[in-house]
């Protein structure tokens, strides 16, 4: 067990013979209490300076592993939120395919259907000129033909004629 200052000032020593100075004893003893006295004051006071650093550190540890904690929680949320974007736009292009995708068979579908409507208009035109020529070419025939030369030689008795209109 320490000393302490009480315990250096009661202290006795035993006379001899020949002894130590008692006043010099005295007065270093008495400095010895007072250099002790002032240690143990400066060691309480170190001693309330690390518990106060200690509960500081502990506090400032505290903050540490919170703060390590969010910057893990950050880090995962940014991990998500990235993982959920790359999701996301594969599933936005793989839409955007298929809507183009979509749009050019759509596309060719309706070219080829246009292309067939014209090549069927091209035959109907073809059929319809052929035949129109052919009843221009027939109408051109029975004017050129010589019954038309041989009507007007045909004298009409107008005594007969007044018969027919009578008749009709």
């Amino acid at each position: 067990m320490p000393l302490t200052p009480l315990d250096i000032h009661n202290k006795e020593f035993n006379k001899g013979f020949r002894g130590y100075d008692e006043d010099e004893v005295n007065e270093f003893l008495d400095q010895v209490i007072k250099d002790y006295e002032m240690i143990i004051r400066e060691k309480k006071e170190l001693e309330a300076h690390v518990a106060e650093l200690t509960e500081k550190l502990g506090h400032f540890t505290n903050i540490e592993e919170t703060l390590n904690k969010s910057i893990i929680v950050a880090q995962e949320a940014a991990g998500d939120v990235k993982r959920n974007a790359e999701k996301e736009a594969k599933l936005i292009i793989k839409e955007a395919e298929k809507n183009a995708d979509r749009i050019i068979n759509e596309s060719l579908s309706k070219s080829r259907k246009i292309m067939i409507e014209i090549e069927e208009l091209k035959k109907q035109s073809k059929v319809f000129r052929t035949r129109f020529q052919m009843l221009i070419e027939a109408q051109l025939d029975l004017l050129k033909n010589d019954d038309w030369d041989h009507l007007m030689e045909y004298e009409v008795d107008p005594i007969l004629a007044e018969e027919e209109e009578a008749r009709a």
